[in-house]
């Protein structure tokens, strides 16, 4: 597991950026805290490490925003409006979680025993003016996402 505290959402971004550098097609990554804790800002300098230029917005309302880059389709999931976890099956969503692409998705308790299991957990929480975020790997692709990562320099 990789711990560590993000002092300002510029940390936040930056990790996000430096995530991009060590993910592949076929990982899911579900992103854990509170409202505002910076899941969205995670997400962004994600997509930014990835060199998508465009607008990032949160797909609270649209529940998936895709993103087509040059190496792989991502596809950023918010489910936080569920509440059933039945609407994830219902909406035809288990489709998009293939080995091409990323599926990364806030909420993802909220379709809870329905989604696969997470490649990545991350988890992003209040500390002071800024945020503790812990990253738990579910699967052997998930170890090594967080091997490459703890060998980056920051």
């Amino acid at each position: 597991m990789l711990k560590m505290h993000l002092p300002d959402e510029a940390a936040t971004r930056a990790l996000g950026a430096r995530l991009a550098r060590v993910i592949a097609p076929g990982l899911a990554l579900y992103l854990h805290g509170d409202l505002g804790s910076g899941k969205t800002t995670l997400a962004r300098g994600l997509l930014r490490g990835l060199g998508y230029q465009g607008r990032v917005k949160s797909p609270t309302y649209a529940l998936v925003e895709l993103y087509t880059l040059s190496r792989l389709n991502l596809y950023h999931f918010d489910f936080y409006r569920f509440k059933d976890p039945n609407e994830w099956r219902d909406a035809g969503f288990n489709e998009y979680f293939n080995d091409t692409s990323v599926c990364l998705v806030e909420w993802p308790e909220k379709a809870a025993g329905l989604l696969p299991v997470a490649d990545l957990d991350i988890t992003l929480e209040f500390a002071g003016d800024g945020r503790d975020l812990s990253v738990r790997p579910g699967t052997e692709s998930g170890k090594a996402c967080v091997h490459r990562l703890m060998q980056m320099p920051l």
